[in-house]
């Protein structure tokens, strides 16, 4: 029973969900990063003997970490904007190297598993730059400098 100053709390529901996350906690981004490194600096090194990732120079762009660091997802892109799908082909035929050979560069309590994405940043920037250069967009911003 509660006493009758006190405030009543009510009881969770069963079904109930914690209000969603804000973004990456500040270890997320920051292991994510180590691994980014990490991966970059292996695959600028050929540590990988595959002809798809040494004939071609690979982008890391970004590493995501779910929040119990056990899965990163690394989006890549070959330099250049090439095709990334047989290069992201050639890094999950060579995914448990690649994932002992990051655990050992970043001390981490487990190993994460890893996910290849190609990298959609770029093509959406030259999106964007095409529509900021089109005729109709510059007409309605020489319009407002006038």
């Amino acid at each position: 029973m509660h006493s009758p100053g006190s405030p009543r709390r009510r009881p969770l529901a069963k079904n109930s969900k914690p209000p969603p996350a804000k973004g990456p906690s500040q270890r997320q981004l920051r292991v994510g990063e180590m691994l980014r490194h990490a991966l970059a600096d292996m695959l600028a090194r050929s540590e990988i003997h595959d002809e798809v990732l040494t004939a071609s120079v690979i982008t890391v762009a970004e590493v995501r970490m779910t929040p119990d660091l056990k899965l990163a997802t690394a989006y890549i892109m070959p330099l250049g904007g090439g095709d990334a799908a047989p290069v992201i082909a050639a890094l999950e035929k060579h995914k448990k190297y690649i994932r002992s050979t990051l655990a050992k560069a970043v001390n981490l309590k487990y190993a994460p598993d890893v996910r290849f994405r190609a990298d959609e940043g770029f093509d959406e920037a030259m999106k964007i730059e095409r529509l900021l250069n089109s005729p109709r967009v510059r007409r309605d911003v020489e319009k407002e400098d006038e």
